[in-house]
């Protein structure tokens, strides 16, 4: 139900919102919200931000590219926990994790009392 979607070919002209347009990336990627907590929010400097990701390594992929200003940001990324819509996503593969239109992924770091 909306998670298989066509991948478009390379359009000639640049595509797509905000203007960017790569080759074999979709135009009707899904979006949604990344939601910082703790540690995370201070990194990135936002409580939350949209994303345009067809799974959860896109997203953040392209959340590392927009904070890679924060030095502290892609540190604090690699120790978080995720949750999908709610879901855990564990160990999972980040590429195998399917973003849903309208969903939401929560950036959990670690909190006190949790290992580093």
């Amino acid at each position: 139900m909306g998670r298989h979607r066509k991948r478009a070919e390379p359009a000639a002209e640049p595509a797509g919102r905000g203007g960017e347009r790569r080759a074999g990336i979709a135009e009707n990627m899904a979006s949604g919200t990344i939601r910082y907590w703790a540690a995370a929010k201070a990194a990135a400097g936002t409580a939350e931000e949209p994303y345009e990701a067809d799974t959860l390594a896109e997203a953040l992929a392209a959340a590392r590219r927009r904070h890679a200003e924060h030095a502290e940001f892609d540190r604090v990324l690699a120790r978080c926990a995720f949750l999908v819509d709610g879901g855990q996503v564990g160990s999972r593969d980040h590429a195998t994790v399917a973003l849903a239109e309208g969903g939401t992924v929560e950036v959990l770091p670690p909190f006190a009392g949790g290992a580093a």
